[in-house]
């Protein structure tokens, strides 16, 4: 079973939390961000453009926007013309397990909900799926506290 964990109970001891984040950050090259917000205030914005920097390709994924920054936004998670290797999720908890039920239907390789977004429903249907979830986290936060890259 893939490993998941939530980072705010310590349901695995911190050295597996750390290799699993580490193992995602390392081995991804496209990062699907759910919630992607158009405005540049916002978390999910700052967050997308410093995955960008950090050299990940980033797809927006909001179906309220047709563009961000010059770059398509998709209305789902089916809508993207690439595979996924993180679903990095900026929804309320309560649409989590909708998110996680998207990430299986794409064959995402791993979903990562950020601070605060924890769902126990969520964390069983990835676990059913054999599909690496990690809850309230900030990925940027892990990403330099890990030194990916």
């Amino acid at each position: 079973m893939g490993s998941n964990f939530n980072k705010g109970n310590n349901v695995n001891d911190s050295n597996t939390e750390d290799q699993v984040m580490q193992t995602i950050l390392q081995n991804a090259h496209t990062i699907a961000v759910v919630g992607h917000s158009d405005n540049s205030s916002r978390t999910s914005y700052q967050i997308a453009q410093f995955l960008r920097q950090a050299g990940y390709k980033v797809y927006a994924v909001n179906p309220t926007v047709s563009q961000i920054d010059g770059e398509p936004s998709y209305a789902s998670l089916g809508d993207i013309p690439d595979s996924i290797d993180i679903v990095n999720v900026f929804r309320r908890a309560e649409y989590l397990p909708e998110v996680v039920e998207d990430a299986i239907a794409v064959g995402a390789k791993s979903v990562w909900a950020q601070l605060g977004v924890v769902h126990a429903d969520a964390l069983q249907k990835a676990q059913a799926a054999d599909l690496p979830i990690i809850m309230d986290a900030c990925i940027k936060v892990e990403y330099r506290r890990l030194n990916i890259g």
